[in-house]
């Protein structure tokens, strides 16, 4: 089992689907709890329950959906660059970051792209910097 472990981990196909699939569970169950709420918070008395089942069967996938789209190509440029690079360190992470915010905003312009890229640059460089620094 430990080994099976080790090898999901290395870049390439399985693992970015892997990260798919786990991406869209989390997204869809965390949509699940939210809309839930906000559905039986926005029916009236009485049904309250089928409101909040009416709005999970409704967003619910749409957000897992999402969260499979930034994860998948969060871990494609992930493991994009361990190949170029050859070497996995948190870099590899700061760089898919910014790379993923800037996709998924070019439709908006590039000002949106450059911003969204700069942000997802700084998220994973807060997140990753203490490695880093323990690193060095």
């Amino acid at each position: 089992m430990d080994i099976q472990k080790k090898k999901s981990r290395e870049p390439g196909l399985y693992r970015i689907v892997n990260d798919i699939g786990y991406a869209f569970g989390i997204g869809a169950i965390g949509g699940s709890v939210f809309h839930f709420i906000k559905g039986t918070s926005n029916s009236p008395n009485g049904r309250r329950f089928a409101g909040g089942t009416q709005a999970v069967i409704m967003n619910a996938p749409r957000l897992g959906g999402s969260f499979a789209v930034f994860g998948g190509l969060f871990s494609a440029v992930d493991c994009t660059m361990v190949y170029i690079r050859e070497k996995e360190d948190p870099w590899n992470s700061i760089i898919a970051g910014a790379a993923t915010g800037g996709f998924l905003s070019m439709r908006q312009g590039i000002v949106a792209a450059s911003r969204s890229a700069m942000m997802g640059g700084v998220l994973l460089a807060l997140i990753k910097g203490p490695a880093l620094m323990v690193n060095k």
